[in-house]
């Protein structure tokens, strides 16, 4: 069942990222615009920024429950185990941070934002 899982996973990508209209597209001038262009940036950084918030959370909670099954097992190296639980915790953190920036930046560094804003009202 988990193989055939994979290897579903792996096709998917590849017809995606191997595909040949992708690869020889011609290359255009015009520059893609519009409220349906930004509402794809909009959903792509929300997804972005959600996928890696649940990631990270979820490798934060099998770090503190390996954390805690250890000092349980082995009560003397509670100390050396929390600093090192500590520490990997503040790099998965990290990790939600970066995919906020990287949504910030797909947000804001964008030449439709003051049309959006204006148009509704917002912006000068």
């Amino acid at each position: 069942m988990r193989k055939g899982v994979i290897s579903g996973i792996l096709v998917l990508f590849s017809l995606i990222f191997a595909n040949p209209l992708v690869a020889l597209a011609a290359e255009t001038t015009k520059m893609v615009t519009g409220f349906g262009f930004f509402g794809a940036i909009v959903l792509g950084a929300s997804l972005g920024v959600g996928l890696g918030a649940l990631g990270c959370g979820i490798g934060m909670g099998h770090a503190t429950r390996g954390a805690c099954e250890g000092i349980a097992r082995n009560p003397e190296i509670a100390g050396r185990l929390t600093v090192t639980m500590i520490l990997g915790l503040a790099f998965i953190e990290a990790l939600t941070i970066y995919a906020l920036v990287v949504a910030l930046i797909l947000l804001y560094a964008n030449p439709i934002l003051p049309k959006f804003l204006s148009a509704l009202g917002l912006g000068g």
